[in-house]
């Protein structure tokens, strides 16, 4: 088969503020994403995925750009960047950039001279608006940072839109001078040897010319949705930019799209769409409570099931699925979807891990994942150093909304400050993440969980990975198979089965920490059992027998391979 080679990827997110530190200051930089090439070449990945590494005022971690051409001075230079480059690819692995260009910071050279003049040639770079006859914000949208999606400006007197923090204006893509601009900023760096983009907010650069007041739900701010997701030109745009530069250099392409159906994931990605390779979406993360996505509750398994699966269904044969549990901005997934208490952190890691990797599509490991990394165990709001939580406690609690005890533990569940603790190298000081002290604290817990515990244990969280990305390379079945559910009503079970020519594989997971029923279908009786999570003993048998008691152990996940 003629397969792009990002369908048989697995791409590695790394945080590089979080990732590794090379000099001391508390800060990952690229030399320390560098000095870890071969982790990640040992684990088997193919492509990274680096979160922001461009100038910035750091508003909101590197996603407020002031200069797309340049690196941010604590991570290091250009010829850092080179470097790592270079030395990845001399590994076989690849560099995909975060591409964030719904909006850029406040202290970007277009943003600093649109201000100035409302007729000069960056006038109508960003959205500005005339306040309403009270002076009052042009309507009443509110940020995803909390409190409103306009800022008034003293020196243009008008307000600007930030869909984010304040200090990140959203860019004006019907200016066909800001696409060009983006367009050779892009070109710029596929010359200079990158291998693909992750697309951040994709889905939000086309606005409606009309912006009318949204509806509030929950909270206190109207929703900009139906004017600002999938907007009217987002396809023209894409297809733009596909034509200008995608098109010429052989890419992956993967885009953030808040607010995606299956349909519309087909529109932007596609097989013959012209626009993207794949799209992140986020209905099965997405669990809004009476605080809006601050939220403690798990999503029952059927729903989780129903939601995955059909993401699996309807793509099929049309466009490329994303499979992911976290990232930068969620929660470490063994906490949210698993179990982090000490009795079954590896057992259920490796479960979901499981469940993810044998769909169909391109899987993401965030940093820290593979080794089964847990939420944080925040004392107060003072721990927080996101832009995002520190709003939301302000806006919730300090303003006499609600109180701490009921909305605290809705913030620590989801806070993205979860995602963003240091990797757990080894247990010395800092988790061996740096010298010097971290920009974040460390988990208290790396002196049990770290990577030099993991590479030495055949059974950790890592092994567990490292076997599954393999299995990916060596059976086309986990890439290209059909996907179908079993049991698609029961709150405890995930099983399904992946069909393509004469494989089929049985993939079963129990989501609870208890013992379930189950019984092997009668044709993967004599199937050879591909991996387990309950040691890789109970695989040398190369059968399902030890499946005749007919019972799973909590959080117990194999797959079983039939070959006709």
């Amino acid at each position: 088969m003629n397969t792009p080679w990002w369908k048989e990827a697995v791409v590695y997110q790394i945080y590089p503020r979080s990732f590794m530190d090379s000099n001391g200051d508390g800060i990952g930089d690229l030399k320390g994403i560098t000095g870890k090439l071969d982790y990640l070449k040992e684990l088997g990945v193919d492509v990274i995925w680096m979160s922001p590494i461009y100038q910035s005022p750091n508003d909101d971690n590197g996603y407020d750009i002031s200069d797309y051409q340049a690196v941010m001075e604590e991570f290091g230079t250009m010829e850092d960047l080179e470097e790592l480059l270079k030395e990845a690819h001399g590994r076989g692995l690849k560099i995909v950039m975060d591409l964030v260009v719904n909006h850029t910071s406040d202290e970007h050279r277009w943003f600093v001279e649109s201000r100035k003049d409302k007729t000069g040639p960056y006038g109508d770079y960003y959205i500005w608006r005339d306040g309403k006859p009270d002076g009052s914000a042009p309507n009443n949208w509110g940020s995803c940072f909390g409190g409103p999606a306009w800022e008034y400006d003293q020196e243009r007197g008008q307000y600007y839109l930030h869909l984010f923090s304040k200090k990140q204006p959203d860019l004006n893509w019907d200016n066909p001078k800001v696409r060009k601009e983006v367009f050779d900023m892009m070109t710029w760096w596929c010359e200079k040897g990158i291998d693909g983009f992750r697309m951040d907010v994709i889905s939000m650069i086309s606005k409606t010319a009309e912006m009318p007041d949204g509806k509030i739900k929950g909270g206190f701010y109207g929703d900009y949705s139906p004017y600002c997701i999938h907007g009217p030109h987002v396809h023209d745009y894409l297809k733009e930019m596909n034509e200008n530069v995608l098109s010429h250099y052989d890419l992956m392409t993967v885009g953030e799209t808040p607010g995606v159906t299956p349909k519309e994931a087909c529109r932007y990605a596609g097989e013959d769409s012209h626009e993207l390779n794949m799209v992140f979406q986020f209905t099965h993360v997405d669990v809004p409570g009476r605080f809006g996505k601050w939220n403690d509750k798990k999503m029952p398994l059927p729903a989780l099931k129903k939601i995955l699966s059909t993401w699996q269904t309807e793509l099929s044969g049309k466009a490329w699925n994303s499979l992911f549990w976290d990232n930068h901005d969620q929660p470490r997934a063994v906490s949210r979807f698993g179990d982090d208490r000490p009795r079954y952190r590896v057992l259920s890691a490796k479960m979901l891990a499981t469940c993810l990797h044998m769909m169909q599509g391109t899987p993401y490991i965030y940093q820290g994942e593979e080794l089964g990394m847990t939420n944080y165990p925040f004392a107060g709001p003072a721990d927080f150093k996101d832009i995002e939580s520190i709003n939301a406690y302000r806006e919730w609690c300090a303003s006499g909304h609600v109180s701490h005890e009921e909305f605290w533990p809705c913030i620590t569940a989801v806070s993205r400050d979860n995602a963003r603790t240091p990797i757990q190298w080894d247990d010395s000081e800092q988790a061996g993440f740096t010298t010097g002290t971290p920009w974040i604290p460390v988990n208290p817990n790396y002196k049990e969980i770290n990577a030099k515990a993991a590479l030495a244990d055949p059974d950790s969280v890592f092994h567990h990975y490292q076997k599954l990305i393999a299995l990916r390379k060596r059976y086309p079945v986990i890439v290209h198979g059909d996907y179908q559910l079993l049991l698609e009503d029961s709150g405890d079970l995930f099983v399904y089965t992946r069909s393509f020519q004469e494989e089929k594989l049985l993939v079963v997971c129990n989501f609870t920490d208890k013992e379930v029923a189950f019984q092997v279908p009668e044709e993967f009786k004599d199937a050879r059992c591909l991996i387990a999570n309950y040691g890789s003993h109970e695989q040398k048998d190369g059968g399902s027998k030890k499946k005749e008691s007919g019972k799973l152990r909590p959080y117990e996940a194999f797959v079983l391979r039939q070959a006709r």
